[in-house]
């Protein structure tokens, strides 16, 4: 199996809620000591084998599935957690797109700005920031859009659980990527 390009497992809760990208080796020691209760994905994600058991005459062997779920309720509802805003997310949320001029620009010219601006008390969230490009965003200043006379082109959204799995932007196999993709909110714009 060709287990080095993805070597990434989701792991959810026990009704369906992802909890972590997750390596292999977690995944397989969940695999052999029957933590699994349901697993999803059209193939292996690698088959690891282990010892050879001499008694039986044969070699142990673990599937690992690209999607495994744990036997338990988890201790918080991850539905509650917001989450945590990065810049690489935050640039996939908006499709690396400028929010004031509409320009897809290379991740290198983009900004995370501040519609408030920090320096007046803004917070870096989900619904206070937008991708920039360094242009638009040194003509705002230290200005609201209003001020500025530069209206938002659109608005900014808290990601859903599953969005923000996407939007980590690790290689994710395709039946994996599936999976979240049929889960997120009708208004994303990741569909």
């Amino acid at each position: 199996m060709h287990h080095r390009s993805y070597s990434q497992v989701l792991q959810l809760d026990i009704q369906g809620t992802p909890q972590a990208w997750i390596t292999l080796e977690q995944a397989a020691t969940h695999v052999a000591s029957d933590a699994v209760a349901w697993t999803e994905g059209r193939a292996p994600l690698a088959v690891l084998r282990g010892g050879f058991n001499v008694a039986l005459g044969r070699q142990s062997i673990i599937e690992v599935p690209p999607i495994i779920a744990l036997h338990g309720a988890a201790r918080v509802n991850l539905f509650d957690i917001t989450p945590g805003v990065t810049k690489p997310k935050l640039l996939r949320r908006d499709r690396h797109t400028c929010a004031y001029c509409g320009q897809v620009h290379a991740e290198w010219d983009l900004q995370c700005e501040h519609i408030v601006p920090a320096s007046r008390g803004g917070a870096w969230s989900w619904m206070n920031l937008v991708t920039a490009c360094a242009a638009c965003n040194g003509r705002k200043a230290a200005r609201t859009p209003d001020e500025a006379g530069m209206p938002l082109l659109y608005l900014p959204y808290v990601p859903s659980r599953f969005e923000s799995f996407l939007l980590e932007g690790r290689r994710i196999r395709a039946d994996v990527h599936d999976w979240l993709a049929a889960r997120l909110p009708r208004n994303s714009r990741l569909n």
